[in-house]
């Protein structure tokens, strides 16, 4: 009997283009996980789980085993301070940006910190610690188009995928921190035990994400 593997995957956007993917691997929910409230769901194949958690618990869940491999945004990665986990693919799906943005046209202060909203801390503070500049990191779990707008801070650190948000709220992009999309995450010790199964899905996972890359080229070529 194979040993029983534990996906975990992220709430919201991830999750519905993640499963069409497992999908082509063979591995799908015996529930729809958008009308099910259960946390646990079984799937197609007998031995396999999916856990269903907020995106920023994924790699968490992965580091300390409690599942062996996850689905995680760079973002939520970038933000991860434990290790445990090996990163073996970009699946490509879930794309935006991380961004600094400020207020149209503002002129940042001098002389003094520059006060930085965002839900992004560890990110916030080594990007601008690789900069050389001091600044005040705010944290905040959303609405972060909001704090230049009523003196909270000067700055925001955040995802951006179209921009819509941004210019809604009269603010620009000024840097771009990382290009971000969905990762393959597996725990480390899970890949020695569980070697053989973990390597198959992971190899048939990457050559399907390489073929809708090679497509997506071809089609914009």
């Amino acid at each position: 009997m194979e040993n029983p593997i534990t996906i975990a995957l992220p709430k919201g956007r991830i999750l519905k283009e993640a499963l069409p993917l497992f999908a082509e691997v063979g591995i799908e929910p015996l529930e729809s996980p958008s009308e099910s409230r259960k946390l646990i769901l079984e799937t197609n194949v007998p031995n396999i789980k999916l856990l269903i958690i907020r995106p920023t618990d994924v790699p968490t869940y992965v580091q300390y085993g409690a599942a062996d491999i996850g689905v995680s945004g760079k973002d939520s990665l970038m933000e991860h301070t434990g290790g445990g986990l090996y990163e073996p693919v970009d699946l490509g799906i879930s794309k935006c940006r991380i961004m600094v943005a400020a207020q149209k046209g503002a002129v940042l202060p001098q002389g003094r910190r520059l006060k930085v909203a965002t839900k992004y801390v560890n990110t916030a503070k080594e990007y601008f610690a690789l900069k050389g500049k001091q600044v005040e990191i705010i944290k905040l779990y959303g609405s972060m188009e909001l704090a230049p707008l009523v003196g909270l801070a000067d700055l925001i650190v955040d995802l951006v995928d179209t921009g819509g948000t941004l210019k809604a709220n009269n603010l620009e992009p000024r840097e771009l921190i990382a290009q971000i999309s969905a990762r393959l995450i597996v725990n480390k010790a899970s890949m020695k035990i569980k070697h053989e199964q973990l390597t198959e899905m992971i190899d048939k996972i990457a050559s399907i994400t390489e073929a809708t890359r090679e497509n997506t080229h071809e089609v914009q070529h």
